[in-house]
């Protein structure tokens, strides 16, 4: 706050009115919108937000929008929390994600390893349960990697990247359209560093390490005037270790056998869009395989450290193959009507190759969704419309595995949203709405579980929002600001047992299970403030209260009133850009709050403050950077716990232990660009 009233000062002699900010069209909503027309709290992140802090993943920008959080856990972020819903890891038990996560019209929800910003035009974020757009996989909200699509030009885009910490980066674009009727776009990239951890026992500084590639081809096809089908292909390969914690709560580990964080996704999709005199028809199919291995050192540490110690490695194996399809159609009037339907297939086979285990545990995991929707807008009075919306989803499961143990239980789910928005006057709108989310339950499948702790109930979330969005001073100031309240139904909690083996080491079983009720309330503001064409200020905040309303753990003791999981109670980022001739630079400051890291012990994060910078001269067709993400190196946790011990020079004592966020990342790159 004290950083916004200093740029405030400091800009308030300067001219409003002299630059406009432009207008943001959001693709993952049923229709595309501006995004000022959707009356709902919707964060968009542009290409230049991203480029200016040099992002090579969704998690370098995750601080800089409002209750988005995330857990890792793993070399890369993989979990995201959207105001306080969302799953924080994954191991043998089958995981229903509450997040949504798509790359263009991919499903890959609950595997964000993957989110690469190579050529990415905009990250949208829906803030929310997205009961009609996307049903149960979108309880707390939906992310969206929107990448660049073809486009007449002929452009060559060539960046290359150093910096610390072994940072490498090699990226490729190629735009060219083949005729008129047919445009593509090619883009290419190769993404390293050493992991920012230092293996003492092995003499590296790698083993925690990132090998990062993406390859992605997009096509689009006019066959006629009204009539547009884009194509996708892309393929993406990660082969990052995973050596994060260490005894001491450092950057120096001790493992003998160090983990790998690993995920190779083949993916196409196809989108064909008609466009008659009133109506549109779209038609989404997308398909995606994918091979995510995971696996570490249970033991953090070296054979032989200690006369107690023991020695362990957990790997999980998966095969996951997706396929979806959509069909809908919507009137093209201001106020119409949108219907369709949607299938979706998941199937996941993994193999859990455990120390402790006689024999290596092997599952298979598939599930089917079909869900009919539909949307309609009508005015009820001039410049107020109300919107209804309505989803039915159906899902069908099947579970075995290698004990034995077999479920296909079949769910049906309803959920939608009422909205109300008024015009208030040019370029500002009010809105109210109601909204009603769903989450399938589930099982959980470690061997050693207990009976009653096997199955838990699918979640509903009702939400009431209200907000308003604008701009003023011919478009040159713009304003968000959204209240809300969530009422979780039987929310699923992410809970643990600690066993003890027979060697004195030992076990850490987690599962889910149902708590009574929780709220989550808030609220989410920005402002985005294009002074003149050589200045403009940002300002994004979101405030969250998360807890449980009734809640007793496996421990029983009592969680009433107690903030969930990873939900900060504050985050804000401020941004001050100068851009003037051959010169750009940009300061931006992000801020979170502590948060608790789990539902089952105490144990929380610092409150963190991370300051980032980029410089940018250009000289046609050439372009230097210099950037710095966490400029003063402020070390900060993403991921802990705090209810085991894992040390045996300790005697095995209860003690928390971190996993630290990026340290400061400083480098440069040389970008050439041409433009035919």
């Amino acid at each position: 706050m004290q950083l916004l009233t200093f740029l405030l000062l400091v800009m308030a002699p300067l001219s409003l009115g002299a630059s406009t900010i432009e207008e943001i069209v959001v693709t993952a909503d049923l229709k595309e919108k501006q995004e000022i027309d959707i009356a709902s709290s919707v964060f968009v992140l542009s290409e230049e937000a991203i480029e200016a802090r040099e992002a090579s993943h969704l998690e370098d920008v995750v601080n800089s929008i409002p209750n988005l959080n995330f857990a890792s856990g793993s070399n890369r972020a993989r979990f995201f929390q959207i105001r306080g819903v969302g799953e924080r890891s994954q191991f043998a038990s089958p995981a229903n994600p509450s997040v949504g996560f798509l790359v263009d019209e991919v499903d890959f929800s609950g595997a964000g390893t993957i989110a690469s910003m190579l050529d990415v035009e905009q990250i949208e974020v829906f803030r929310g349960p997205q009961g009609t757009r996307y049903g149960a996989s979108a309880l707390g909200g939906l992310i969206k990697v929107k990448t660049r699509d073809p486009n007449p030009e002929r452009e060559l885009e060539l960046r290359i990247t150093q910096g610390q910490h072994a940072t490498k980066g090699f990226d490729l674009i190629i735009n060219t359209p083949v005729s008129e009727q047919l445009l593509l776009r090619a883009a290419f990239n190769e993404q390293e560093s050493d992991g920012y951890m230092y293996n003492q026992f092995q003499n590296r500084d790698d083993t925690n390490g990132r090998d990062e590639s993406t390859s992605r081809i997009k096509i689009r096809w006019l066959p006629a005037d009204e009539w547009a089908v884009d194509l996708s292909l892309a393929n993406i390969k990660i082969d990052n270790g995973y050596d994060a914690f260490s005894l001491d709560n450092n950057r120096i580990t001790l493992s003998d056998e160090p983990g790998f964080d690993r995920q190779d996704s083949k993916y196409v999709s196809m989108k064909s869009k008609w466009s008659g005199r009133n109506y549109e028809i779209t038609g989404i199919f997308g398909a995606a395989n994918s091979d995510i291995g995971y696996g570490y050192d249970e033991d953090w540490s070296f054979t032989g450290i200690h006369p107690f110690g023991y020695t362990s490695t957990d790997h999980y194996l998966r095969e996951r193959k997706t396929r979806s399809a959509e069909f809908r159609i919507n009137t093209l009037s201001e106020f119409g009507w949108v219907a369709g339907i949607y299938y979706f297939d998941s199937n996941e086979d993994l193999v859990r190759e455990y120390t402790f285990l006689a024999n290596n545990f092997s599952s298979t995991y598939q599930f089917k969704s079909y869900a009919v929707f539909a949307e309609s807008e009508i005015e009820l009075l001039e410049g107020t419309s109300l919107s209804v919306g309505m989803r039915f989803e159906k899902r069908e499961t099947s579970y075995e595995d290698s004990e034995g143990i077999e479920f296909s239980p079949s769910e049906n789910f309803w959920g939608g949203e009422l909205s109300l928005k008024k015009d208030l006057y040019e370029n500002f709108l009010a809105y109210t709405s109601v909204a009603r989310g769903f989450k399938a339950g589930g099982f959980n499948i470690d061997g050693t579980l207990d009976s009653d702790l096997r199955e838990f109930d699918e979640e509903y979330l009702i939400e009431y929002e209200a907000g308003f969005k604008g701009s003023l001073f011919k478009n040159s100031l713009q304003l968000r600001l959204a209240i809300f309240k969530d009422d979780r139904r039987d929310q699923q909690v992410k809970s643990s047992i600690v066993r003890p083996r027979p060697d004195g080491s030992t076990e850490f079983i987690d599962f889910l299970g149902n708590a009574a009720e929780g709220t989550n309330k808030g609220l989410e503001g920005s402002i985005g403030w294009e002074i003149n064409p050589t200045w403009r200020l940002t300002f994004d905040a979101g405030l969250l209260k998360a807890t449980f309303d009734q809640y007793t753990n496996e421990f029983g003791e009592n969680l009433s009133g107690r903030d969930q999981a990873h939900a900060p109670r504050y985050m804000a980022s401020a941004g001050l850009r100068f851009s003037h001739g051959r010169w750009k630079a940009t300061l931006t400051v992000d801020t979170k709050d502590e948060f608790y890291f789990s539902d089952r012990h105490g144990v929380k994060s610092e409150r963190a403050t991370l300051a980032n910078f980029s410089l940018v001269y250009f000289s046609a067709p050439w372009q230097i950077k210099l950037w710095a993400r966490n400029l003063g190196d402020e070390d900060y946790q993403t991921r802990g716990f705090g209810s085991f011990g894992n040390d045996p020079r300790k005697l095995y004592i209860t003690e928390p232990y971190y996993q630290l966020g990026e340290p400061r990342i400083a480098g440069v790159t040389l970008q050439f660009f041409l433009r035919d």
